[in-house]
């Protein structure tokens, strides 16, 4: 009878154990999501703010359509991106675009004084700072979700029920280091 006891405890145990670890798994994955999906918000907001920013500097660079076209098809490809990594590919691309058009702007005084794009500039930095901020809480949340499903006997439970590693939203090299401009 006290043997029957031990091993119902037991049993009870590792159910209760297995419940606690599978919504823990449950709650890391949803919190993943959540990140991307803040990520992706700020990353609309961006993208939306870019077509009124290159009118108004069309307006002043007629000249300048290379650095534009740069900048309308690097936004375009972010907008075709899917996943965390193709994602990160295509928004270092319009980055190193914006920062081009930034630069191209120190050339034109007059757009430099510019209200209009004054305000769109820094609505934009707002939302880059934004942007960075979603980006560092979406890799915690993913490097905390990848150690729980990799940890044992946590990934015991992970692997039985599918739960995938996820990837981190990473900026390349070339984000890193200066941008050069040529006029």
């Amino acid at each position: 009878m006290t043997a029957l006891i031990v091993v119902l405890v037991l049993v009870v145990l590792l159910a209760g154990y297995a419940i606690l670890t599978y919504n823990g798994l449950v709650g890391a994955r949803n919190k993943v999501d959540n990140a991307w999906a803040q990520i992706d918000v700020q990353l609309k907001r961006r993208h939306d703010l870019i077509p009124n920013l290159v009118e108004t500097v069309k307006g002043y660079a007629t000249h300048e359509k290379e650095t534009l076209e740069r900048v309308v098809q690097a936004r375009n490809a972010t907008l075709s991106a899917t996943g965390p990594a193709e994602q990160a590919q295509a928004e270092n691309m319009l980055s190193g675009a914006l920062k081009s058009l930034f630069a191209l702007a120190e050339a034109y005084p007059d757009l430099k004084a510019n209200q209009n794009f004054l305000n769109l500039q820094e609505e934009l930095t707002g939302t880059e700072g934004r942007i960075a901020y979603a980006r560092q809480f979406y890799n915690d949340s993913v490097y905390k979700y990848n150690t729980k499903i990799q940890s044992f006997p946590a990934n015991v439970i992970a692997g039985r029920f599918g739960f995938a590693p996820r990837e981190f939203f990473n900026t390349d090299d070339a984000e890193r280091g200066p941008v050069t401009v040529q006029f």
